[in-house]
C-alpha cells in the first residue's frame, strides 16, 4: 500500500511539473508573439520601409535630359539613387551642410552663367568639407595645385586659396565655362571636372560618340553625373526620399565681418585675442590660413572674416 502511494505521489508530482511547464512555455510564445507585434508595429507607426525608389520621369542634369530608353542608363541611375538614399546618416549630413554653404556658392554660379545644378558637383567631389585627396586636391571644389595656380589661387606654405570658398568657387566656374565651350555639353563639362577635359577628349576620339551618356569611361567618372543627379533630387525633395529635418536642424553660417591685413603677422593667437576670439575659431572662419603666422613679405592685401560678437563664449 505504501508502495502505490509512493507511485501515486509521484506521478502527482510529474503531472503538475508538466502543468506549469507547458503553462510556461505557453506564456513565452504569448510574450515572444507579442513582441515581434510590437515591433512590427512599431516600425509600421514609424513609417520606416525599405523599399525600391522611385525614379523621377524628368530627370535632368543642367537642362540635358537623361535618355531612360537605355535599360543600362536606367540602372546606373538606380544604384545611385539606392546608394545615396540608403546611406541615411551621410544623405543628413549633406542636408545640414547644404543649408550653411549654397547660399555662398549659389550666387556665385549664377554671376558666372553656370547652372545651378554644379552645386551638387561639389556635394559630390568633397562633401561641403575642406578634404585633401590622395592626388593632393583640396577644398570643396577638389581643385589640384597646378589647376589652382593656372587659374590665381595663391598656394604656399602660408595661405592655400583652394580652401576660400568664395575663390575656389570662382575658379569651378572659370574651369566648367571652359569645358563647356570645348564639349558643347554641361554633362560633359561635369564629367571633365572629375576625369580631365583630356581624358574626356581621349574616350571621345577611341569610342567616336560625342554624349556623356554613351562613352564607356572608368567607375568613378562612370558613376560620376548619375552620383550628382541622385544627390540633386534628395537634397532638393528630402521628404519624398523618406528624410524629415526642421528648420532647427540645420547648420547656419555664422554672421562675419571683415578685417583688412597688408602686413605679417608674427602669431595668430594673439592676433584672435585682439578681436575677441581664439586661433581656432579664426581658423575655422578662415581655413585658407595654413600656417600659425603669415610671412606676407610682399605686403598683399588679405582679407579675413571675423565672427560677429555673442556667437562664441571664449574661455578666459
Amino acid at each position: 500500500m505504501k508502495a502505490v502511494k509512493n507511485i501515486l505521489m509521484i506521478l502527482g508530482v510529474v503531472f503538475v511539473g508538466s502543468s506549469l511547464i507547458f503553462a510556461v512555455k505557453n506564456n513565452d510564445a504569448s510574450v515572444s508573439t507579442e513582441v515581434v507585434k510590437t515591433t512590427k508595429n512599431d516600425v509600421e507607426k514609424e513609417g520606416y520601409r525599405i523599399t525600391a525608389i522611385e525614379i523621377p520621369e524628368n530627370l535632368n542634369f543642367s537642362g540635358e535630359a537623361v535618355p531612360f530608353d537605355d535599360p543600362e542608363i536606367m540602372e546606373r541611375v538606380d544604384r545611385e539613387f539606392l546608394v545615396n538614399t540608403y546611406w541615411q546618416s551621410n544623405a543628413v549630413l549633406l542636408m545640414k551642410r547644404a543649408n550653411k554653404y549654397f547660399p555662398i556658392i549659389e550666387p556665385i554660379l549664377a554671376k558666372n552663367g553656370i547652372p545651378d545644378d554644379f552645386k551638387y558637383l561639389a556635394v559630390a567631389e568633397s562633401g561641403l568639407q575642406n578634404v585633401v585627396s590622395p592626388a593632393g586636391a583640396r577644398g570643396f571644389w577638389q581643385i589640384m595645385p597646378g589647376t589652382a595656380k593656372d587659374y590665381g589661387l595663391e598656394v604656399n606654405a602660408n595661405v592655400d586659396e583652394r580652401y576660400h570658398i568664395e575663390k575656389s568657387t570662382e575658379v569651378a566656374c572659370e574651369y566648367l565655362k571652359k569645358s563647356k565651350e570645348k564639349f558643347g555639353s554641361w554633362t560633359l563639362a561635369a564629367a571633365a571636372y572629375n576625369a580631365g577635359p583630356a581624358g574626356i577628349q581621349r574616350y571621345m576620339g577611341v569610342q567616336k560618340v560625342d554624349g556623356y551618356y554613351d562613352l564607356l569611361l572608368g567607375e568613378e567618372t562612370g558613376r560620376y553625373v548619375f552620383r550628382i543627379l541622385a544627390i540633386k533630387e534628395i537634397l532638393s525633395d528630402p521628404e519624398k526620399y523618406g528624410f524629415h529635418l526642421d528648420k532647427e536642424d540645420m547648420y547656419t553660417k555664422v554672421p562675419t565681418y571683415t578685417v583688412d591685413i597688408s602686413e605679417p603677422v608674427a602669431n595668430f593667437a594673439d592676433f584672435s585675442k585682439e578681436y575677441g576670439i581664439n586661433y581656432k575659431i579664426l581658423k575655422r572662419h578662415n581655413p585658407w590660413l595654413r600656417e600659425p603666422h603669415l610671412n606676407n613679405s610682399s605686403k598683399k592685401k588679405y582679407t579675413l572674416e571675423i565672427p560677429n560678437k555673442g556667437y562664441y563664449k571664449i574661455a578666459k
